[in-house]
């Protein structure tokens, strides 16, 4: 096995040591989360199209044959999908990990946040506003009025508890049921992709409704108690 020279394991201890400054000093300074996360999040839904399109062009036999309104669709379910695996995952280590939000610590959880639960919801915000811009500018080929809509309620409502810190948990309760995006994604690729009458296409069925069984109904009646058992936090005022 070879060693690796100390001048290197120095120089990489180095950029480190510079990544975690620029991380704790700029990144996730507090005056600069909101709006470096939501530019991040708009700069990862760039690459992620970019990827999407890419991968797709050389290992997906149906993209070539795509109309033009169909490749840009493909890749903005990819942005979407890539967007709910992010956000849906760190809201279930908020929810259920972290004890940022646990009974046992002082103060009103409903006003609890750190950079880490701010600098989530400011991605996820960016994705909306990507979102939300690539409906309007192709509207309705995306979607009709019911997405802006939707995009715009969302949006809205994430920026408003990342700006403020209010109510981050609940905000994370709800950001859960992104979860049931990516197999709904994948259906409308596999139905893209003449595939309705597949397996495949039979599993993400069941999946779907297992997915919106439990992150739709079953989470949402948990936060619903959640917030019942917190009452009096929840009304008081910040």
């Amino acid at each position: 096995m070879r060693t690796v020279p100390k001048q290197t394991v120095m120089a990489i201890k180095s950029y480190h040591n510079h990544a975690q400054l620029l991380v704790k000093n700029y990144l996730f300074a507090d005056p600069f989360i909101p709006y470096n996360s939501i530019l991040g999040g708009v700069l990862a839904c760039k690459v992620a199209y970019d990827l999407t399109q890419l991968i797709s062009s050389f290992y997906s036999k149906t993209y070539p044959g795509l109309t033009k309104i169909q490749r840009v669709e493909w890749n903005n379910r990819g942005i979407s999908t890539v967007h709910a695996v992010f956000i849906s995952a760190l809201s279930l280590y908020f929810v259920f990990g972290s004890n940022l939000f646990s009974d046992e610590l002082a103060g009103l959880l409903v006003f609890r946040s750190s950079p880490l639960s701010t600098f989530g919801l400011g991605v996820s915000v960016g994705y909306f506003l990507s979102d939300l811009g690539m409906i309007l500018w192709l509207y309705p080929s995306l979607g009709g009025i019911e997405y802006v809509i939707h995009h715009t309620l969302s949006g809205t409502a994430v920026a408003y508890s990342m700006f403020t810190g209010e109510a981050q948990l609940y905000t994370y309760m709800v950001l859960i049921s992104e979860v049931t995006t990516p197999e709904i994604n994948i259906r409308w690729y596999l139905d893209t992709a003449g595939m309705k009458r597949s397996t495949a296409y039979l599993i993400n069925g069941v999946v779907i409704f297992l997915a919106w069984l439990i992150a739709r109904v079953v989470l949402f009646g948990y936060m619903f108690y959640h917030v019942y058992l917190h009452y009096t936090q929840v009304t008081l005022p910040p």
